[in-house]
C-alpha cells in the first residue's frame, strides 16, 4: 500500500458520521453554555473536555484538528484562520524578545516578511541560510536560538532540504525544528523525520478548491524522560509540562498565542477543509504524477523549468532518495524577462493567474511583480526570484492539455 492509499480509508471514515448526518456538522456558535458553575470551572481548568469559547476551539474545528494530528503522527493540532496564522501561532508561542530563529531555504514571501520585518519589531532576530549551509547553521546557534524553521520544498525556489540532517543538527543542539509542510502533506512526514512542529496553510491543497482560508499547526508529544522542552531554553513551557504532560505544546500554543492573538479557525472554513481532506490522497497522487510529466516534457521542449525531478536540478539525487512520494504541486518557468513572462501568462488558456497554490485548477503567477515586488534585489536573489520567474501550481487537468497549452503560450 502506497503512502497515499493509507489515508483514503482514514479520512473518509474519520469525517463521515455513522449515526444521523453523514456530513460533519457546522457548529456556528461563538460561545458555549456551561450549565453549572462547577462545569464552567472544570472547562477552564481543563478537567472537563467541553468547548470553552470559539476563539479557543470549536467542535467542527476539533474534528479537523484530530485528523490533521493523525495524518502527521502528532499528539494534537491547533487549526487557525490562515497558514500565516499557523506559523505565527507556532513561533510566537515559543518566542520572547531577544530570541533567535534560524530560517533555512526558500521561503514563501509572507513568512519571510514575518521573520525579517514583523518579528524584528518585537526584538526577535532571524538568520537566513540556504538549505545546504550546514556548517554555517551550526556556527550561528547560541543560547538564544529557539527555532530552526524550513519549508519541505522551497517556495518558489524549489530547493529541497535534507530534513533528517537538519533535524539532527536541531536535536543535537536541543532546538525546536519547525517544518512548513504546506506543499507536501502525506508526501513528507516531518515529525517522523525528527521535527517537533509542523505547520500548514490548509487553504492550499488540503482544502484544494479555493473555498476556505485556513491553517494548522501539528505538535509532537512531550517525552516522558528527557526532552529538549524540559531544558532551561524552553522554561516558559515547564508549567504546561507539569500541568498537562505530553499535551504541553497544545496548551502552550492555545494559552500563549491563540488566546491573545486570536488567529482562530472559522467553523465554516473547517467544514469546507474537512470536505477537501476526504479527497486529498487521490488529488495528491494525481498531481504529483502530473507535475513530473509536465516538468519533463516542457523542459524537453526547451522551456527553462525548475523542478527536482529533472537531472539538471542540484537536488535531483535528494529528490530520488528522500522525496519518493513527490514534492508537491509546484514547478517554475523562467521566461528570462518580465515582458516574456507577461506574454506567456496572457496567452495561456488553462492557467488561472492568482497568488494561491495547490488548487484543483492549474495556477500561475509572475513572482517579481506580485508577492516579491517590495523585496530588495539581494533578498530576491537569495529567494530565487528572477525577473522572468513564473510559479506554476499544477492542477487536476489532463497533463497533456497543460503541456500543449503551455508550449503554445511560450511561442
Amino acid at each position: 500500500m502506497n503512502q497515499f492509499e493509507e489515508y483514503c480509508t482514514e479520512f473518509v471514515q474519520g469525517i463521515g458520521g455513522k449515526d444521523g448526518a453523514v456530513s460533519p456538522s457546522i457548529v456556528n456558535s461563538a460561545s458555549f453554555a456551561y450549565a453549572t458553575p462547577e462545569i464552567a470551572e472544570g472547562i477552564f481548568d481543563g478537567s472537563i473536555k467541553k468547548p470553552l469559547y470559539s476563539r479557543m476551539g470549536n467542535p467542527t474545528t476539533a474534528k479537523l484538528e484530530t485528523l490533521m494530528a493523525k495524518m502527521d503522527g502528532g499528539v494534537g493540532a491547533v487549526a487557525t484562520s490562515s497558514g500565516m496564522g499557523a506559523t505565527t501561532l507556532a513561533t510566537m508561542s515559543l518566542l520572547t524578545s531577544g530570541d533567535e530563529i534560524i530560517s533555512i531555504g526558500g521561503l514563501f514571501g509572507g513568512t519571510y516578511a514575518l521573520f525579517s520585518e514583523t518579528l524584528k519589531r518585537f526584538g526577535i532576530t532571524t538568520h537566513f541560510f540556504d538549505v545546504d549551509e550546514f556548517q554555517n547553521i551550526k556556527n550561528v546557534i547560541n543560547e538564544n536560538t529557539k527555532i530552526i524553521f524550513l519549508e519541505s520544498v522551497g517556495n518558489p525556489n524549489m530547493r529541497l532540504p535534507d530534513i533528517k540532517k537538519i533535524a539532527q543538527i536541531a536535536n543535537d543542539a536541543g532546538i525546536v525544528l519547525m517544518v512548513d509542510n504546506t506543499i507536501t502533506p502525506m508526501s513528507i512526514l516531518p515529525l517522523a523525520l525528527g521535527a517537533d512542529i509542523v505547520v500548514y496553510s490548509t487553504t492550499k491543497i488540503i482544502c484544494g478548491n479555493s473555498s476556505a482560508l485556513g491553517g494548522c499547526a501539528v505538535f509532537r508529544a512531550i517525552n516522558d524522560g528527557k526532552d529538549k522542552f524540559k531544558t532551561p531554553r524552553y522554561q516558559e513551557l515547564h508549567k504546561f509540562i507539569k500541568g498537562v504532560g505530553k499535551m504541553a505544546l497544545i496548551a502552550n500554543a492555545k494559552k500563549r498565542a491563540m488566546r491573545d492573538f486570536g488567529m482562530s479557525a472559522n467553523a465554516n472554513s473547517s467544514y469546507l477543509t474537512l470536505l477537501g481532506l476526504e479527497t486529498l490522497p487521490l488529488r495528491m497522487q494525481r498531481v504529483i504524477n502530473s507535475v513530473t510529466t509536465v516538468a519533463k516534457e516542457l523542459s524537453k521542449n526547451g522551456l527553462n523549468i525548475n523542478h527536482p525531478c529533472l537531472k539538471t536540478h542540484p537536488h535531483h539525487e535528494r529528490y530520488l532518495n528522500d522525496f519518493k512520494n513527490g514534492c508537491g504541486t509546484l514547478l517554475t518557468i523562467d521566461m528570462g524577462t518580465k515582458e516574456k513572462a507577461y506574454q506567456f501568462l496572457n496567452k495561456t488558456k488553462l492557467a488561472t493567474i492568482t497568488a494561491n497554490i495547490g488548487d484543483s485548477r492549474t495556477l500561475a503567477l509572475h513572482m517579481a511583480s506580485t508577492i516579491y515586488r517590495d523585496f530588495d534585489e539581494d533578498t530576491r536573489k537569495f529567494l530565487g526570484i528572477t525577473d522572468g520567474l513564473i510559479r506554476v501550481s499544477i492542477g487536476l487537468e489532463n497533463p497533456q492539455d497543460i503541456i500543449e497549452d503551455f508550449l503554445a503560450a511560450a511561442n
